[in-house]
């Protein structure tokens, strides 16, 4: 499916994003998350945060090989698990700012010393006071189910894609182009850190399908749809990964479900979550 905007989303730039006044409604959430190697790579360079307390889940794609790639992206998961209980949106939004950045110059350090060029993409949702922001680096992605429907939010930061959008190729050439997998945009491969941004009003019965490329390598967004929609996250993630496995699995694949709770995709129960890492 081509990307287009999702309509429930205010697109804004990431520093005056968070901001303005949000609602005060509380909504409980529930997620979960898995990471697996796959059925060809050796080791898994993927990995992933799940913190709900803090409003923060976050998925990351290393490359680099020989390891460091998972050097990239353990650097992305470490330094935002420091980020602790915001006071307020703003600050939420600072404080991930401030650690991704962080995380961004040791990951240059280390390539540096090594004489190599590592990095990592990532894809982020934050929620607080009802509201949500999704903030992203290349081709790992961030999909909204909602009454529904399923909207792809990231764009990928990729060559494929910027072909897309200029019209160069079409849909059906991009599956197949030889460079889809170039990744334009990524945490750790330059001085100066990119990352794209949208946000939104969080809704009852909202899904948050955060993942690698191992995923969708694999996977429709309409297979993801489904497999989401009136499933609990733990069911729905390990129902993803076996899907991705039985199909060959050909890269690592990182999976992360959030489910606010109430609406049409099912009550949940408050403040539960989870993750399981496997094979890796």
């Amino acid at each position: 499916m081509a990307w287009a905007p999702c309509p429930c989303l205010v697109t804004e730039d990431a520093r005056e994003a968070l901001g303005g006044k949000l609602s005060s409604i509380a909504l409980p959430i529930e997620s979960f998350g898995v990471s697996h190697k796959g059925c060809v790579r050796d080791h898994n360079e993927d990995n992933y945060l799940i913190e709900p307390q803090t409003g923060l889940w976050v998925v990351a794609d290393g490359m680099g090989g020989h390891e460091a790639g998972e050097v990239a992206s353990a650097s992305i998961v470490d330094h935002l698990a420091t980020i602790g209980i915001a006071s307020s949106a703003p600050d939420l939004r600072a404080r991930f700012e401030d650690r991704l950045s962080r995380a961004n110059s040791e990951i240059r350090d280390i390539s540096r010393s090594r004489g190599i060029t590592i990095g990592s993409t990532f894809a982020a949702l934050l929620a607080m006071d009802g509201r949500f922001a999704c903030l992203w680096a290349g081709d790992s992605r961030i999909y909204l189910v909602r009454n529904g429907v399923i909207f792809q939010v990231s764009k990928d930061h990729t060559e494929v894609q910027e072909l897309l959008d200029r019209g160069m190729i079409s849909a059906e050439e991009a599956l197949t182009w030889p460079r889809r997998h170039v990744i334009t945009h990524a945490v750790g491969v330059s001085d100066e850190l990119e990352i794209d941004f949208q946000q939104g009003e969080l809704m009852p019965g909202d899904v948050f399908v955060l993942s690698t490329d191992g995923l969708t390598a694999h996977v429709s967004d309409a297979e993801i749809e489904a497999a989401v929609i009136s499933a609990t996250p733990q069911a729905a993630c390990r129902s993803l990964l076996e899907t991705v496995l039985a199909r060959g699995g050909t890269d690592n694949v990182t999976i992360v479900l959030v489910k606010i709770g109430g609406g049409r995709n099912g009550a949940l129960h408050s403040d539960r979550s989870g993750a399981e890492s496997l094979a890796r």
